[in-house]
């Protein structure tokens, strides 16, 4: 796999956290880099611990569903893509927590990691490696969280949802890549 494709997938799966990161930012005005780095790294090592999780869920059952591997890959993505844009359009927002506790910080970064589970799934069915993308897609999502906390403020007014949308369609981009590459060759 490519470098710059668990880029953009890092890139979809963290406008959620980002949409967080933004309002937890315009709400917490003090420490932003403190709490940029907390959010950071927990977004950031959730994304990563739930995509592998996926993946191996993925291959334990890869001996059933290899012929239609491809398939599976571009049904998650677009599922977990079209979930992302009915949300964005809906307005749904994840409610930033006003203090930095444990609990709070766990339920919202498994909250805006379910979708990594799933895009985890499609790598384990296709026999995709794993780690070094799982530490892309986690670092890149750790470094969205902090830009949004740091943005907070200043940028939720003017992108809102937008940013869940585009995240989805990316997701979704990257289905319609996976399926391309299997049905031409």
């Amino acid at each position: 796999m490519d470098l710059l494709t668990p880029v953009l997938i890092g890139i979809g799966l963290s406008m959620d956290c980002f949409a967080v990161s933004l309002a937890v930012g315009s709400t917490t005005m003090s420490r932003l880099s403190r709490n940029g780095l907390i959010l950071a790294l927990f977004f950031g090592g959730f994304q990563t611990g739930m995509l592998v999780a996926g993946w191996a869920a993925g291959i334990s059952v890869i001996g059933y569903i290899s012929a239609y591997d491809h398939w599976i890959a571009f049904i998650l993505l677009l599922v977990v893509g079209g979930k992302m844009i009915r949300e964005g359009m809906q307005g749904e927002d994840l409610e930033p927590q006003s203090s930095f506790r444990i609990i709070p910080l766990v339920a919202l970064s498994l909250a805006t990691s379910i979708d990594a589970l799933a895009v985890g799934v499609g790598f384990g069915v296709l026999r995709s490696a794993v780690l070094v993308p799982a530490l892309i897609i986690g670092t890149t999502c750790g470094t969205i969280s902090f830009a949004g906390v740091m943005l907070g403020g200043q940028l939720e007014d003017l992108l809102g949802n937008r940013m869940e949308i585009a995240g989805g369609l990316i997701l979704i981009l990257i289905g319609v890549k996976i399926l391309s590459e299997h049905l031409i060759f």
